[in-house]
């Protein structure tokens, strides 16, 4: 298994950590680290309700919002595909906007280089459709724009700033295979050198890393390689989006709402630890936690995050995932697949790496984000159909948009 596809891998289960439990209690959420005095403790999170680590019992949404009145940034993790985790994530701005306008939003999916587009949609010059093409949603991003589209909207029709959190996924991707260091000084302004001393943010992503499915072959010191790799990447993310996240903030003097991923947060090691020891700035962190529909509540240490909301398991996520990556060579018009499927509704299907996409449903696209833009808009139970060129023979292939088996 190669590389690129372990680091695939890391990131999907990320994506998953928090939104899905199992029947074995994950490891990842009952750790000893972060908080001196809660690190021991641990609090049983219920579906529908918000529980404060530092009490370890729930309390009411508005009890949350006063106490992050004096913070001059919150973070409220996600799993990305997670439709009640966004939701929650709007209801939390709106709150914190009722309490102080005085807010702006930062944004994990998008580089800096897409901050124009972003600014025009806060001051409401773009419609929909128009920022989704601007800002290359879809380049930028895997996940289905409807995930996010009501905090959005609040921002545009509030006139929220929204910034962008993030750089180009190829400054990470060489940091993850060549170290920091490999850097141009240009790229190097963009990305702070990250710190990889903390043992309790290298104990929570190896615990992470190790849950993965990992073959036999790459375990042993191939597998220390790797994650070693992994590590410097998610350092350099969390160190990146710490920094942007401090700009933001500085920018006319708004509290930030920090949307990212969980696997960011956890345990507060990971943006929220980095930007506080840059900056001291107080900042509260809010995790989402899945209960499966056959348990009451779940087991979780009080460290994990200064809130924890507990909500109900999903049948299936709102929209579906494609899991189709596609790329583009010089020279040629069409598509590309970049990678056999992982995950999404295209795992187990007929595609292969190096297929070239003639059409889709009798459609040829030339634009990455625009073939997305037609994926993103069919639902469960859908089909699509793709013409492919594979070794220099035309075939067929239905993407049926079907649930994964979980299993």
């Amino acid at each position: 298994m190669r590389v690129e596809r372990i680091a695939a891998i890391f990131v999907l289960i990320f994506v998953c950590l928090i939104a899905y439990g199992e029947e074995k209690e994950d490891k990842s959420l009952l750790l000893k680290i972060g908080h001196k005095d809660l690190k021991d403790k641990i609090m049983a999170v219920s579906p529908g309700k918000i529980h404060s680590a530092r009490e370890g019992k729930a309390i009411p949404i508005s009890k949350m919002i006063r106490e992050m009145r004096n913070d001059r940034i919150v973070y409220v993790g996600e799993s990305h595909n997670s439709l009640p985790m966004h939701d929650i994530q709007l209801k939390i701005i709106q709150a914190l906007y009722e309490q102080d306008r005085n807010l702006s939003i930062g944004v994990e999916m998008f580089p800096v280089t897409s901050q124009e587009a972003l600014n025009k949609w806060s001051l409401g010059i773009l419609s929909k459709e128009e920022f989704v093409r601007e800002a290359e949603w879809y380049v930028n991003w895997s996940f289905n724009f409807g995930f996010y589209e009501k905090i959005f909207e609040f921002a545009k029709d509030n006139k929220i700033p929204v910034y962008a959190l993030n750089v180009p996924r190829a400054l990470i991707t060489k940091i993850r295979m060549r170290g920091w260091e490999a850097l141009s000084e240009e790229e190097k302004e963009m990305v702070p050198q990250p710190d990889l001393s903390n043992e309790e943010h290298r104990k929570l992503i190896r615990t992470i890393f190790e849950s993965a499915d990992i073959p036999h072959q790459m375990k042993g010191k191939g597998l220390d390689f790797v994650f070693e790799g992994l590590y410097r990447a998610q350092s350099a993310w969390d160190e990146v989006m710490a920094f942007n996240a401090l700009q933001a903030a500085g920018r006319e003097d708004k509290k930030v709402v920090v949307l990212a991923g969980s696997g960011h947060l956890l345990y507060n090691l990971g943006i929220n630890h980095r930007a506080y020891e840059k900056s001291h700035y107080p900042f509260k962190t809010v995790i989402c936690i899945v209960v499966p529909e056959e348990k009451e509540n779940i087991r979780v240490s009080r460290s994990l995050a200064d809130y924890v909301w507990g909500i109900p398991e999903e049948e299936r996520p709102a929209f579906p995932s494609i899991g189709l990556r596609f790329k583009k060579f010089e020279g040629l018009e069409n598509l590309v697949i970049e990678r056999n499927p992982i995950d999404g509704v295209a795992k187990g299907a007929d595609f292969k790496k190096g297929d070239v996409v003639l059409s889709v449903n009798g459609k040829t696209f030339k634009d990455i984000n625009e073939l997305r833009i037609y994926l993103a808009k069919f639902t469960w139970d859908d089909e699509v159909k793709f013409r492919l060129l594979r070794n220099a023979q035309e075939i067929e292939v239905t993407l049926k948009f079907q649930i994964l088996d979980k299993k």
